[in-house]
């Protein structure tokens, strides 16, 4: 976060702090309509999401063998487990400000350990509607709309 100016009501001594520790407690956050984690709730639900990652990650890692050629079914799934990732991470925002970016950095890593390029643009964030409405239909529970971003910004990335 160095370098970046926190959007008010945010603070720059809330940079790398959780909401819900000291001095964050009552911070809550809002991704279009939707209401984010409780702050009391975030390090509960970064404990689920990190359990819940490495199951998936090591359910994929055995699918698709290290070396080996995607084809458009295994595209697909590493497209799944991006989609959840960065969902997950925007729903719990665990921190007050920058977690889009996270979100983002870690579609990307996802993209990365299965041979895909990091396509998902960190900032600024992508670009149109279609990426801001499916992280706000991300706190609904629905992982369909950012998988469907993320595909066609793999489609859309340079391949030379």
């Amino acid at each position: 976060m160095h370098g970046l100016t926190p959007r008010p009501p945010a603070e720059p001594s809330w940079s790398g702090c959780f909401r819900g520790e000291e001095g964050q407690e009552n911070i809550g956050i809002r991704v279009g309509a939707h209401e984010g984690t409780h702050p009391a709730l975030v390090s509960r639900d970064l404990e689920q999401f990190e359990v819940r990652l490495s199951e998936l990650v090591t359910f994929l890692d055995e699918q698709l063998p290290s070396g080996k050629a995607l084809d458009s079914a295994t595209v697909e799934m590493v497209l799944q487990l991006m989609g959840w990732t960065h969902n997950e991470w925007v729903r719990i925002h665990p921190f007050a400000n920058g977690n889009g970016r996270i979100a983002r950095i870690w579609a990307n890593w996802v993209a990365m350990r299965y041979g895909l390029p990091p396509f998902v643009r960190l900032r600024p964030r992508p670009a149109g509607d279609a990426y801001a409405n499916a992280a706000s239909a991300a706190m609904t529970g629905d992982q369909a709309s950012m998988v469907t971003v993320f595909r066609q910004l793999l489609l859309e990335f340079p391949t030379n």
